[in-house]
């Protein structure tokens, strides 16, 4: 089966308060994209890779993807919102193929994960790794709240995987601003997405303390 990796970078990162997108921003002196890239390429010597940025930085993201010489590695433009930006990756998605869509800033992903994401995918169709909240929950309605059970709450990570099948008629659709990630989308089309244990390491880089939490991790692999 073939498989390929949708990256997204699309982001500008304004909650880092850094004059450049977090996905180049360094960690342990590579930028935090090398990571994502390094990630798949590490798990698989037959995946292509889709690297979708914003448009002024499509030149820094293609001297990063310069040092992946041994892989397939494009790097595109990314549209106005998370949908558009995958739905421009996967105008390269091949088909009959298993294909990983994945934060760029997830910059801890492992072997083990996109294993099992693949494996997952082959037989079900999707895998969305996903999370226990660890967290006490409350949902606001109006003024007041109450609060959930988080034993039935899921925190959502990548790479959301799928079958291109299914992807790409999920992604035929017209946007609604309830499509958050692939897996809004696939509902969207009245399909199930089955989600698979996910990795607390495998955090997103949003803001400075999770890019220090990043380096203790990765010192800690080390």
């Amino acid at each position: 089966m073939k498989k390929i990796a949708v990256i997204v970078a699309g982001g500008t990162g304004t909650r880092m308060g850094a004059d450049i997108p977090k996905q180049f921003l360094l960690l342990h002196e590579q930028p935090i994209l090398h990571y994502a890239i390094s990630a798949f390429t590490n798990a698989f010597t037959d995946i292509a890779i889709v690297v979708v940025l914003p448009a002024p930085y499509l030149s820094e993201g293609k001297k990063i993807a310069e040092q992946f010489n041994t892989h397939t590695v494009t790097c595109i433009e990314g549209g106005s919102t998370r949908f558009y930006s995958v739905k421009n990756g996967l105008t390269l998605v091949p088909p009959h193929s298993i294909v990983f869509v994945h934060d760029a800033v997830r910059c801890l992903l492992t072997k083990e994960l996109i294993y099992a994401c693949y494996n997952q995918a082959l037989v079900k169709g999707s895998a969305i790794p996903a999370v226990v909240a660890t967290d006490s929950i409350r949902v606001i309605n109006g003024n007041s709240s109450r609060t959930a059970d988080r034993n039935n709450i899921r925190l959502i990570q990548t790479p959301q995987t799928f079958r291109s099948e299914l992807l790409l008629e999920a992604f035929s659709q017209v946007y609604q601003d309830i499509f958050t990630d692939e897996a809004t989308v696939v509902e969207a089309l009245g399909k199930e997405v089955f989600l698979i244990e996910g990795d607390y390491n495998n955090i997103k880089i949003t803001r400075p303390l999770d890019l220090v939490l990043a380096e203790k991790i990765l010192e800690s692999k080390k």
